[in-house]
């Protein structure tokens, strides 16, 4: 599959009117801006990590020298006081940080982990408010009229800043390249210590009952399907479609097709090649000393998978004309999936699109599989 997907290592919410709570269990993350209990602004900002040897593992040996490019998805829970363009902004975190086992509002709190004030733990590493490191330069802000030291810091420059901005009825999911970042932190020009995302400096601690966006985003502690991903793309198209070949190619929509290699469970590390077979419906009479459902028959170039999660019919690898495109070599058309970019213990339905004389076409046939925990 030309799309693998890394899972966090950690994640957790910080947020200014509660300056030393741990969040690091939340299944919810949010960046906002709300008018607390006390009249003034609770701004809240998160924090994301994905690990750096798996990152190297995905570029040195799955990507392996292919041109590619990484997005940090992160999926919208709730979403409320979007009344105007709301832009958000996500950069590489200046600092180590510790997740810790708190939720929101524990009653006592609990202070074991990161928070608005320390990136570790309750007296313990107090986040730096600006200076330079081996990744080059970095900051802090918070506003000393209605937040103490902290909330994060982040690296400065803007090769790595991504922005996101929202309207009333805009997808609010975050689908974000972030690749200079992480191939930064690939070549150790910068240190992992994941992202930070919060809103922009115009919409956070104002004072304003008018101005308060909340956006929540599903936490890596979720029980959905829907933790942040970070998503790597590159292009494993290969074809034998050519010269001769090219005649063997399916010209009618009036076809069978099976999806082969496919013992429908698998576990997190399998890598499987899926072939597909296909054969006009309705063959063209011809005279020969064979059977016609003897031959080698391929789809167009133009055809691509995709895969829906079968309990919410929701594509979890959308088609894509770059990075799902269908591969085909001696034995017919193929493609690969690694499984350990899906969540385990779920049921997968595996679709196929094509266009064939001017028709696109979308194949659903019922290609399940399930990926289990071993």
């Amino acid at each position: 599959m030309a799309v693998y997907k890394l899972f966090p290592t950690k994640d957790a919410t910080l947020y200014s009117l509660y300056p030393t709570m741990n969040t690091g269990l939340d299944a919810i993350l949010e960046t906002s801006n709300q008018i607390g209990l006390s009249g003034t602004p609770d701004v809240a900002r998160y924090l994301v990590q994905f690990d750096t040897t798996e990152i190297q593992d995905v570029i040195t040996n799955k990507i392996s020298g292919k041109s590619y490019k990484v997005y940090l998805r992160n999926f919208i829970a709730e979403a409320q006081g979007i009344n105007a363009n709301i832009a958000l902004e996500i950069h590489p975190v200046a600092q180590q940080w510790n997740n810790g086992t708190g939720y929101t509002l524990d009653n006592p709190i609990v202070e074991d982990g990161v928070s608005w004030t320390y990136s570790s733990l309750s007296g313990s590493g107090i986040w730096s408010l600006s200076g330079s490191n081996s990744g080059g330069y970095y900051t802090s802000s918070f506003n000393a009229t209605y937040a103490s030291q902290g909330g994060g810091n982040w690296y400065t420059s803007s090769t790595y800043l991504v922005t996101e901005s929202f309207g009333l009825r805009s997808n609010k999911d975050l689908n974000l390249n972030v690749s200079n970042t992480v191939n930064a932190w690939y070549s150790s020009s910068l240190p992992n210590y994941g992202f930070i995302v919060k809103l922009s400096s115009s919409s956070e601690f104002v004072n304003n009952e008018d101005v308060q966006p909340i956006l929540k985003y599903y936490s890596v502690d979720t029980n959905t399907i829907y933790p942040p991903t970070l998503e790597f793309r590159w292009r494993d198209y290969t074809t034998v479609l050519t010269g001769s070949a090219a005649s063997n190619i399916v010209t009618t929509s009036n076809i069978k097709m099976a999806l082969a290699e496919n013992p429908g469970v698998f576990f997190p590390e399998s890598i499987n090649r899926f072939y597909i077979n296909v054969s006009p419906l309705y063959p063209t009479r011809t005279y020969q000393t064979s059977s016609l459902y003897t031959n080698l028959n391929y789809l167009p170039t133009a055809s691509y998978y995709a895969i829906k999660d079968l309990d919410t019919n929701e594509y979890v690898v959308d088609f894509d004309d770059q990075y799902t495109q269908i591969s085909s070599d001696s034995t017919g058309n193929y493609f690969t999936i690694y499984m350990s970019g899906l969540e385990p213990e779920r049921y997968y339905k595996i679709l196929i699109k094509t266009t064939i004389q001017g028709s696109t076409i979308v194949y659903d046939d019922s290609y399940y599989f399930k990926v289990i925990n071993g």
